[in-house]
C-alpha cells in the first residue's frame, strides 16, 4: 500500500493536533476558574501521545491499522472537547475548540480515504 497525499496531509495534520495535546496534562485548571478536570486533561495528552506514535508507525510503515489508531484518538480527544460548547466559558475558548474539531474532522476524514494501492508488477 501506497500512501496517497490525501493520507498524508491527514496525518501531518493529526500529529501536529497530538503534538499540541500533549503538554494538556501540565496546565491544570487553577483552582476557582471554569476549565477540563483534570482526568479530561490527562485523557487529552494520552490522545497526544498515542496519535503521534500512530502517526509515526503510520507514515514510515503505510500501516492501515496505526492510521485507523491515529483517528481513534483524534476521536475520542476531540469528544473530550465538546462540553466547552455546552457550558459557559469564554468565546476564545469557544473558537479554539472549534477549529479543533474541524481539523480533527478534516485529518480523520483524509487519513481514512482509501489509499493509492501499489501496482502489479508484469513481466
Amino acid at each position: 500500500m501506497i500512501l496517497s497525499t490525501k493520507n498524508k496531509v491527514g496525518l501531518v495534520i493529526a500529529g501536529l493536533l497530538g503534538l499540541a495535546d500533549i503538554p494538556a496534562v501540565l496546565m491544570p485548571t487553577p483552582d476557582g476558574e471554569v476549565g477540563p478536570p483534570f482526568g479530561i486533561l490527562v485523557l487529552g495528552s494520552i490522545c497526544g501521545v498515542i496519535t503521534v506514535i500512530a502517526v509515526v508507525v503510520g507514515w514510515t510503515k503505510a500501516n492501515r491499522g496505526a492510521i485507523r489508531v491515529a483517528a481513534g484518538a483524534r476521536i475520542v480527544s476531540m469528544l473530550t472537547a465538546l462540553p466547552a460548547f455546552f457550558v459557559d466559558v469564554p468565546a476564545g475558548i469557544k473558537i479554539l475548540v472549534t477549529v479543533a474539531v474541524v481539523l480533527t474532522v478534516i485529518s480523520v476524514v483524509l487519513m481514512l480515504s482509501p489509499a493509492r494501492q501499489t501496482a502489479p508488477v508484469t513481466d
